[in-house]
């Protein structure tokens, strides 16, 4: 969304235009496809780096990024970008940033800091000098809350009201940036059931955009364990912005306006209002108590209307008309111990879908080729992502036709 008044910044410090205004943290791997989001959003994409998207926006897009991306991880704007050698000139140029911007008595303070190739090598030291540097400012001191790595996607923050600062030098070159998200975007509300190894559900987005579904074909999950990839689909097929049922830390701001988020929030409920006409999508599991959480959790999200579940074996599944999409993920080594019973998932799920889903597009989830080329379906590698500490790949493919495999 454009018109919207630019993001603020401390006259005094004319670097802070040195970097793109925003940044949309992602999972390794993910980059093309946030990268992809936002150009669908009319978001001007400026670099694609590891572990990000660089892009421009006014305050308006930064809301609009938080509430609509369904693949980022976080949204964080770029505060000030300057060099510093020494932690005098660290300090005295941190105090000059807008800090009232973003905290407020009472609000605790993250702070997370790199470095890399610099003289000021000490992360401890700098997040010192910066804590220093923003009472200066504030004339306070605000209360510091538990910090992390700033790649520790699973801490998140401890609440709307906990401002996440992350701090980055790299050969003596100082980024601040301000997280405008708050808890991390995967956490959109829906999901307090769960089965076993739950897939994120920024992965599972993710999976079903890189499947290249067209949210008019059918699509079919038959090892949906929590559901997850199934509501999703639901969610982008419906067009409800993921971050319509929670908070974000952009909102405790001091220029949070919040009737003008009320008209972005309006703007989104009547995309969704205006959604075409709901395609078939299945969800199944051999797991009873997987179907019962998956079934919850579309309840909570409300497409449990729109998603047929059911209590199946791979052998069982019975998809609708097609050709139409397979989005999964298999399990990975934690439902099933043996790696002979992995092969065998996989050689079953294989042939079913020769026999019974010709023509139809696959996109699943694993750890290496010795897996997915059990299947007997051409799958060629797409992204690689790490979830759960393990390193998978997204493979995607074409069924060709075989027979009814059998009993």
């Amino acid at each position: 969304m454009r018109g919207g008044r630019p993001p603020r910044r401390a006259a005094a410090a004319p670097e802070a235009r040195a970097t793109p205004d925003l940044f949309a943290v992602t999972a390794p791997g993910l980059e093309p496809i946030v990268a992809d989001e936002l150009g669908a959003l009319g978001l001007k994409v400026v670099a694609v780096t590891p572990g990000g998207v660089e892009f421009e926006g006014d305050l308006d897009d930064l809301w609009h990024a938080n509430l609509a991306l369904r693949s980022a991880t976080r949204v964080l704007l770029r505060v000030a970008s300057f060099r510093a050698t020494t932690f005098d000139e660290l300090r005295r140029r941190a105090a000059r940033l807008p800090w009232e911007r973003y905290l407020a008595r009472g609000d605790a303070l993250q702070l997370r800091v790199t470095c890399h190739a610099s003289r000021l090598y000490h992360s401890g030291a700098v997040a010192e000098r910066v804590a220093a540097a923003i009472a200066d400012r504030l004339g306070f001191v605000p209360a510091r809350a538990k910090g992390g790595s700033e790649d520790d996607d699973e801490s998140g923050v401890a609440g709307p009201r906990t401002q996440l600062v992350l701090v980055r030098f790299e050969r003596d070159r100082c980024t601040v940036s301000a997280d405008s998200s708050g808890e991390l975007l995967h956490r959109r509300g829906y999901r307090e059931a769960t089965g076993k190894a739950p897939l994120r559900e920024t992965i599972a987005a993710a999976l079903v955009l890189a499947s290249g579904w067209d949210a008019q074909a059918p699509l079919v999950d038959p090892l949906c364990g929590a559901g997850t990839i199934a509501i999703e689909a639901a969610l982008l097929a419906r067009r409800r912005a993921p971050g319509r049922a929670r908070r974000f830390a952009f909102m405790g701001w001091s220029d949070f306006d919040a009737a003008r988020w009320a008209r972005l929030l309006e703007d989104a409920d009547a995309r969704a209002a205006a959604a075409p006409t709901m395609p078939p999508i299945l969800a199944s599991d051999r797991d009873s108590g997987a179907i019962a959480a998956a079934r919850a959790n579309a309840a909570r999200a409300g497409v449990e209307k729109d998603i047929v579940f059911s209590q199946r074996t791979v052998s069982d599944i019975a998809p609708p008309p097609g050709p139409g999409f397979v989005v999964t993920n298999p399990p990975h080594g934690v439902r099933l111990s043996r790696d002979a019973d992995l092969r065998n998932l996989y050689a079953t799920l294989g042939r079913v879908l020769r026999a019974r889903c010709p023509g139809w597009r696959v996109a699943l989830l694993s750890p290496g080729p010795r897996l997915w080329n059990a299947t007997g379906i051409a799958l060629a590698p797409r992204l690689r992502v790490r979830h759960g500490g393990l390193g998978l790949v997204l493979v995607t493919g074409v069924v060709s036709q075989t027979t009814e495999p059998s009993p």
